[in-house]
């Protein structure tokens, strides 16, 4: 991907990673946001699958569990709950579009995007519609020749834009992002319009909320810091710039307030902590020109995030930025990680689900799914995601060229989902279809 396009410029275009996304909320309460850490005994390895559910597309959706139940989304267009003990089907909603956003849960009532351009409240029992919102169109980025690939003149969607913004609730609000480029507020109850905030880009990512102020990022390369009862803009930060191919810009991955700080990180191949109060920033990371997308999580003063193309995931202390460990996968890590315990739980795009050890950075178990047990040894090389060897032979100048090579990457089920963890059980979905129940182990 990047790596490629730098190696390949003339001949050929890269291809990076996305995020999102805890784009990828799991439940959120009254002035809180999810630091991703989740009270729970340390499980440092995988038992069996408790069971599976199997929706009718790929799944970028991350589940939000809760009160018996996941609520997870698909691209077959449904928002489905799951009978947590068994993986039964409670019900599902169907929408006019693939459902991307993952849900956020609050007063008995089930919050969600879709790419029909709705944002909606359904009955978090039941299922039934409580009210939807209509948004100025939902889509997927993209530009005419997008980062130099040919057809020049033929509109390219961004093959790594999977999410849609998912939404948060705080003091019976809704605070979300559109495509159309505006940040929303809508009164929980009713769905009407309380204000809404508009940026120069598409809007993708999630809102964090704390201390009356939301926080969220634009692919106009802006993160925004919105006063939460007016929206009115509080400061903005700019990320970088990328005039030539328009590779390294914007931001997919969701804010993580924590300590009084904002720590996202941007397709400018940076992860940064900023002030957030100020908007200051106070260290950055260079990820050595990989996209980092994912929505960090933090516990007790070390802030962990994934990265695109380096395949890490990354451990920091939250005030200084000096790097205490990374972990490699096999892939890019657009899943951000839940932590349990002394354990981080994450995926990878090769459909790897792995638990590392957040006191040496030593991966302790892995999980494989279906698509990648079958289909790694054609599709992989070395065990490792290289897409130059994936589409070996092929015109990588093409946009074509690197819809085939996702395709080939589909089938071995990648994990872009977000796990969540409740009683010694991991749960996320994946590209192959289905939402995952893992049973946790004490010792691996």
């Amino acid at each position: 991907m990047k790596n490629c396009f730098f190696a390949c410029l003339i001949a050929c275009v890269s291809f990076i990673s996305c995020k999102s996304d805890k784009q990828n909320i799991v439940v959120f309460h009254k002035d809180e946001t999810h630091s991703g850490d989740y009270p729970s005994k340390n499980y440092p390895g995988f038992g069996n699958t408790k069971w599976k559910f199997q929706t009718g597309g790929k799944i970028f959706s991350s589940p939000a569990v809760t009160d018996g139940a996941a609520y997870i989304g698909s691209e077959d267009k449904n928002l489905y709950a799951v009978d947590i003990k068994d993986g039964t089907l409670k019900w599902k909603f169907l929408t006019g579009g693939a459902v991307h956003s993952s849900p956020a849960v609050y007063n008995n009532t089930v919050f969600f995007g879709s790419f029909d351009g709705f944002y909606y409240a359904v009955d978090e029992v039941t299922g039934a519609l409580k009210w939807k919102f209509k948004t100025n169109g939902e889509k997927l980025s993209g530009r005419k020749g997008l980062w130099t690939m040919k057809p020049a003149d033929e509109f390219m969607e961004d093959p790594f834009d999977f999410f849609l913004s998912s939404p948060v609730v705080d003091n019976n609000s809704v605070y979300f992002g559109s495509s159309d480029g505006n940040i929303y507020a809508l009164n929980a109850t009713t769905g009407n319009l309380e204000w809404q905030f508009k940026t120069n880009g598409i809007v993708h990512t999630s809102p964090a909320v704390h201390n009356n102020t939301v926080y969220i990022g634009s692919w106009d390369t802006y993160l925004y810091a919105l006063d939460e009862a007016t929206g009115k803009e509080k400061w903005k930060f700019k990320t970088g710039i990328d005039t030539a191919y328009h590779l390294l810009e914007g931001i997919q991955a969701s804010p993580l307030v924590y300590n009084n700080m904002v720590y996202f990180g941007a397709r400018d191949g940076y992860f940064y902590a900023l002030n957030a109060e100020t908007g200051a920033i106070t260290w950055k990371y260079s990820a050595n020109n990989s996209w980092v997308l994912t929505t960090a999580a933090a516990k007790d003063g070390v802030v962990y995030t994934g990265t695109s193309d380096t395949y890490l995931l990354l451990a920091f202390n939250a005030q200084t930025g000096k790097e205490i460990f990374h972990a490699k996968a096999n892939g890019y890590v657009y899943s951000s990680p839940a932590i349990a315990g002394n354990t981080a739980y994450f995926g990878d795009f090769t459909g790897q689900f792995l638990a590392v050890d957040i006191t040496n950075g030593n991966i302790t178990d892995k999980f494989f799914t279906e698509g990648r047990k079958k289909y790694a040894g054609e599709t992989l090389k070395d065990n490792m995601l290289d897409f130059s060897h994936l589409v070996t032979g092929a015109d990588l100048s093409l946009y074509s060229s690197t819809v085939a090579g996702m395709n080939k990457l589909y089938m071995l089920g990648p994990i872009v989902s977000s796990p969540a963890v409740l009683d010694g059980v991991v749960y996320f979905g994946s590209a192959d279809g289905y939402l995952y129940a893992l049973n946790l182990l004490e010792k691996k």
